[in-house]
């Protein structure tokens, strides 16, 4: 047995190697979460560190609790404004994207791999689920974003396909271990798991703003611990009574996010940071999980599957779950190249092995195999194909305030960051002569990276960013005191509109 103060050395070791991977995939353009399986694998038993661990049990028990505490704070940092209108196509891509790309995997699977149906289906359904959490991590590294509605498209698409994928998956081990069940007998398992799953997700998720709101802890440290347990006992008690846990801890995540509780921009934080050390917790331990020497047998088969997927499988679910809606060829080509396998697929993946079904190690090696190829063709790619097509914008420069603003439970104000148009009527003026709205407080100024307490003498420059405390009707007049002719605000809000093509 390990002494416990070898095992927090290595464990503390290998986090600090991980944020440290991460700092530096920006520099060389490769993505973090192939950084954090690299590490895993060299940590391993055949790897440098010689770390020996094939607990399939314990790595797929981690996997599904990391998964679901990053799925809650994706739900949390999800905007409903600015997803709301593209659900439906999100939705068609999360099931009907995900259904066709299992079924076309699945197919090519058994003439490369001399599967059975239903085993190249499970192959295809473990690897069917995309992870657009890495598409944006990658882009912002190169401080870049998507044009239009393509990037909330994404971001609602890898957030609700996870649950499909899990279904899939466990629908087909349960037919490969259960040959008596029928296809049929896994329809109203569909049905129970979904519907399941929605309604309590969205209850757990208005459940808990009312209990944040009305409990008035004492202790301010104790509202992560609540929120925390909150999420886990959402996708136990959704699991536990035959719903589809991820499907709850998603939207009770997106519930609560779209909702006002107290200290919900700290516990946003929170959460955010809890995600990013389940993913490189989830990462690392997949990584000690491989073994590299099994990888090298089913390289070509990897390879063929992987190049299938990225240029046959996704894009024709693209097209076809997306052909009801009017979208430029474009945007189409962009949501198919955004296709990335991420760390789901490995998690599914543990699923045989703990199931102890025939083939269990060659899916596992297979998956591994793809994911790597699918992050590292893809991945490194992102930014030069959106540029290809024309939809890559500039990321705007994120400010780190140094203050902070946390809204009261029923306040109508909130501190919004407005800046000041190369045009702008205002350029040239004191902030006493602006007539802004009574309730509407200038806070701060951000002039060249530096930060100005205001004063009512202040002069205002072309490219001034200046942090508002207002409601929304207060900021929208100062949005028009900036640019009578409301031009900027249009602008601003076609961004978000604009038609896909």
């Amino acid at each position: 047995m390990i002494p416990i103060e070898q095992l927090l050395i290595a464990v503390s070791v290998l986090l600090l190697v991980a944020v440290l991977a991460s700092k530096a995939s920006s520099r060389l353009g490769v993505p973090s979460l192939v950084l954090f399986l690299l590490i895993g694998m060299l940590a391993g038993s055949e790897g440098p560190g010689g770390i020996p661990f094939d607990d399939a049990q314990l790595a797929q028990t981690l996997g599904v609790v990391a998964l679901a505490l990053i799925l809650f704070a994706g739900g949390l940092d999800t905007n409903w404004a600015n997803v709301s209108g593209v659900v439906w196509k999100a939705l068609s891509l999360s099931t009907a994207g995900v259904f066709v790309t299992a079924v076309l995997v699945g197919w090519f699977a058994r003439f490369v791999l001399g599967l059975s149906w239903l085993e190249g289906l499970l192959l295809g359904s473990i690897v069917s689920s995309t992870d657009a959490a890495a598409v944006f991590a990658i882009l912002r590294s190169r401080g870049a974003s998507l044009k239009g509605r393509t990037r909330p498209l994404l971001e609602l698409e890898s957030g609700s396909n996870d649950p499909m994928a899990v279904f899939l998956t466990l629908a087909l081990l349960r037919l490969l271990t259960q040959p008596r069940d029928s296809v049929l007998d896994l329809v109203p398992m569909f049905l129970l798991q979904m519907v399941l799953g929605f309604v309590l997700g969205y209850m757990m998720g208005r459940a808990a703003i009312l209990l944040l709101n009305r409990l008035q802890l004492e202790t301010e440290g104790l509202y992560p611990v609540m929120t925390l347990a909150w999420a886990l006992l959402t996708y136990g008690l959704a699991s536990f009574l035959g719903g589809n846990g991820f499907l709850a801890v998603y939207l009770a995540g997106i519930v609560m996010g779209n909702g006002d509780f107290i200290h919900k921009r700290s516990l946003v934080r929170f959460h955010d940071g809890l995600a990013w050390l389940m993913q490189i917790a989830m990462f690392l331990t997949l990584g000690l999980l491989v073994f590299p020497s099994r990888l090298f047998p089913v390289a070509e088969a990897g390879l063929l599957i992987s190049f299938f997927l990225m240029f046959v499988a996704r894009p024709v679910s693209v097209f076809v779950s997306l052909a009801f809606w009017k979208m430029g060829l474009r945007h189409r080509l962009m949501i198919s190249w955004v296709g990335l396998r991420g760390a789901v697929p490995i998690i599914l993946a543990t699923f045989p092995l703990v199931a102890g079904v025939s083939n269990a190690d060659l899916y596992f090696n297979v998956v591994f195999f793809i994911v790597l190829t699918s992050v590292l063709l893809q991945g490194t790619s992102l930014p030069l194909v959106a540029r290809w097509l024309g939809l890559k914008a500039l990321l705007a420069a994120k400010r780190d305030y140094p203050l902070e603003f946390v809204p009261g439970r029923k306040t109508g104000s909130d501190l919004v960051e407005v800046a000041i148009p190369e045009i702008s009527p205002v350029i040239g003026k004191q902030i006493v002569d602006l007539q802004l709205p009574k309730s509407a407080l200038i806070v701060l100024l951000s002039r060249n990276d530096d930060f100005i307490v205001p004063r009512g003498g202040t002069v205002l420059e072309a490219g001034d960013t200046m942090l508002v405390l207002a409601g929304k009707e207060d900021l929208r007049e100062v949005h028009l005191l900036l640019d009578p002719t409301g031009e900027f605000l249009r602008t601003a809000l076609a961004s978000e509109d604009e038609k896909e093509g």
